[in-house]
């Protein structure tokens, strides 16, 4: 797939997706509080969307700082957040992440994509969401859904999120960034499934090589 069909393909998608739902994290982004979209980062990974939203919503009732969060016991702050994903260990992750951003940074979630990644527990792809949805900054966020769609499309050949974030960087154009990972989750979650897609309702069937499908409906 190259840059013409791509656009054309993303421009399905758009269309496609419409006024459905917005993945979590960009309901979440919508509140615009940087600390508050980095917490909701941290929590949604492998957590259904309305798991997230209801611990990012109950925890900020009770704290809106990284000092309020490090005021919470450590059982405390797993009532508040449970049933994500692992609650115990992103519990310990929140508290070395709020301890980092109070000795480091005065509180203040940093605004560049090298500062982000220097903070305790935070990866490619938590830096590069906060950085799109806190500060309207220029990231390539990766995750499952971007990482099999774009391989399953062809238009990257990566092993792994780490080199396809690499090889969007250099590929795709840059009008596209911030909103790609947008689009890829909302339609992963709908059509283009890990497992047997719906290619028959697939706006975009005619220029996808289904690449590595091997059962679809």
């Amino acid at each position: 797939m190259n840059n013409r069909i791509l656009a054309s393909s993303l421009a399905r998608v758009e269309k496609f997706l419409g006024d459905r739902t917005p993945p979590a994290m960009v309901k979440i982004g919508q509140n615009t509080d940087p600390f508050r979209i980095l917490v909701g980062c941290v929590l949604s990974a492998r957590t259904r969307d309305e798991v997230t939203e209801a611990a990012c919503a109950r925890l900020f009732r009770r704290i809106k700082t990284p000092r309020g969060l490090l005021k919470l016991t450590s059982r405390q702050l797993e009532k508040e957040i449970y049933p994500v994903a692992f609650y115990r260990n992103k519990a310990k992750a929140l508290k070395l992440l709020c301890s980092d951003l109070m000795e480091r940074f005065d509180g203040r979630v940093p605004e560049t994509l090298e500062e982000l990644l220097t903070l305790q527990g935070v990866g490619r792809k938590t830096a590069n969401l906060t950085l799109i949805l806190a500060f309207n900054g220029m990231g390539v966020c990766v995750d499952t859904h971007v990482h099999r769609i774009a391989n399953r499309w062809g238009y990257v050949e990566t092993a792994t999120p780490e080199e396809t974030e690499a090889v969007l960087r250099k590929k795709l154009p840059k009008k596209y960034w911030q909103k790609f990972n947008e689009w890829l989750v909302g339609f992963g979650q709908t059509i283009c499934k890990p497992l047997s897609p719906l290619c028959s309702q697939c706006p975009v069937d005619k220029h996808c090589p289904r690449t590595g499908v091997n059962k679809y409906r």
